[in-house]
């Protein structure tokens, strides 16, 4: 037989279809709650146990909450009886007073109506996302000023923290997550819907990733850098730039970036650190695609999940230095972190099986424990 804790669980579950009822301006129906009427085989005893528990948390005895309704049924063991054959709530306040929820649907009603009243457009999605509502019901006030400054301005090319807006300076960074799904519905036509960062999905002006990079030729460093051979600019500059070269060698390590102005000199060539998973940054240097490309990361598995990543933008890409004949040379029984990727990469067969080696074995060679002299020899041939 039901008992009291299956009851709430059960009415809980009924507590958001009927904020929708809300929404929409149904009126109350006996909300039911579904039991088995089984029962306790053992004795009358514990029969009447189970009866008496469920009667003791009903409305009849605490003044709301669930009504019962009873049957006269005849059982195999305990001979005729009354079961509860209905379980309901007769009333919306007996149901909230039960749940424990009176307050929170008055503020709930409160915030869907000014919601709905300030932009029209989004009752569909108040309707969809009540624990949403009920989740940030203190905040409402101020989402909706938000709200209201990009409904008038839907380009604001400011940052976030210039936005002249009566809120506090780090409220919306706090809470992009529901102004982001609220403004996808208000300002739809101007949303930069491919974009994932919200300043980017909404345009807005953002602190770029930089991009580090060393020219390995002194030619092009001394013109078109007075000479400075070590630098970082935004993103978009760096998409943006146009220098005489022909090639570039991308390190995932901030060391090995360090190491580079050792190799013997490198006509038309830069080298630009990776910083791992972050060559992600790199995706849209069109430039690129013209040039020869060259990745040389760490011999473990991350370091090929890497490449396998950066050849998705560049399938042209090709491997430094990330080879069974380096790896034979200067392994050193270093293991290295376990990886969760189970699909087949965007590697050569030879990187492949380099990488399932690794993946079996937990193995690594940091990219800077190769010697200067083994990595100068290798660039000579280049």
């Amino acid at each position: 037989m039901i008992n009291p804790n299956e009851i709430k669980s059960k009415a809980e579950k009924k507590y958001i279809p009927f904020l929708q009822s809300l929404i929409e301006g149904t009126p109350f129906s006996n909300i039911v709650i579904h039991g088995d009427k089984s029962y306790a085989k053992s004795s009358l005893v514990d029969f009447e146990k189970e009866i008496l528990l469920i009667i003791s948390q009903s409305k009849e005895k605490r003044g709301f909450g669930y009504m019962l309704e009873f049957q006269k049924v005849k059982t195999r063991y305990l001979g005729t009886q009354d079961l509860p054959t209905t379980i309901y709530f007769g009333s919306a306040k007996d149901l909230l007073k039960y749940l424990g929820r009176e307050k929170e649907v008055g503020l709930f009603k409160q915030n869907s109506e000014e919601i709905i009243t300030a932009f029209p457009e989004l009752r569909d999605w108040v309707f969809k996302n009540p624990a949403r509502i009920i989740q940030n019901q203190s905040e409402w006030k101020n989402i909706l000023s938000v709200c209201r400054y990009f409904k008038k301005n839907t380009t604001p090319r400011l940052y976030i923290r210039e936005l002249p807006i009566n809120v506090h300076t780090k409220f919306i960074e706090r809470n992009q997550g529901i102004i982001k799904d609220l403004l996808d519905v208000i300002i739809s036509e101007f949303v930069n819907r491919e974009e994932k960062y919200f300043e980017k999905r909404f345009n807005l002006k953002y602190s770029e990733p930089q991009v580090r990079f060393k020219i390995l030729d002194k030619e092009v460093s001394q013109s078109f850098f007075s000479g400075l051979d070590d630098i970082a600019i935004p993103v978009s500059q760096f998409e943006a730039l146009k220098l005489p070269i022909s090639k570039v060698i991308i390190v995932e390590n901030k060391t090995t970036l360090y190491t580079t102005l050792t190799l013997p000199k490198v006509k038309e060539t830069i080298a630009i650190f990776g910083s791992g998973y972050s060559v992600y940054n790199l995706k849209n240097v069109d430039w690129f695609t013209s040039l020869e490309l060259l990745y040389w990361g760490d011999i473990d598995v991350q370091g090929f999940e890497i490449l396998s990543q950066f050849r998705s933008y560049f399938p042209k890409t090709k491997s430094i230095l990330m080879d069974k004949q380096t790896f034979d040379e200067y392994f050193e029984n270093e293991l290295g972190t376990t990886t969760n990727i189970s699909i087949r990469l965007n590697l050569t067969d030879n990187e492949q099986q380099l990488y399932d080696l690794l993946k079996t074995n937990n193995w690594r060679i940091e990219q800077e424990k190769i010697p200067f002299d083994y990595v100068n020899r290798f660039f000579d041939h280049e």
